[in-house]
């Protein structure tokens, strides 16, 4: 992931949690909705700039520097 990934990701839940709030969901179905209201204004977002940058903002990139399942994979082994 890169920096733009990160900040959709982030935009996703923070607005998730904003609709959540805001609508004072309770039951699963409400939270769902919310989750996907959330989910849409980020992928409306990520298309908007792929499209303004004629290119995708999706990499096959790790942000981390170990991946976390390298990490875990070599704690089993000692």
């Amino acid at each position: 992931m890169d920096d733009i990934e990160l900040i959709l990701t982030m935009l996703g839940e923070a607005t998730t949690t904003r609709f959540t709030r805001d609508r004072d969901s309770q039951k699963f179905p409400e939270l769902r909705n919310d989750a996907n209201d959330g989910g849409d204004v980020a992928g409306a977002t990520r298309k908007d700039i792929e499209e303004k940058l004629g290119s995708s903002v999706v990499s096959s990139d790790n942000y981390l520097e170990v991946p976390e399942k390298t990490k875990r994979i070599g704690n089993k082994n000692k």
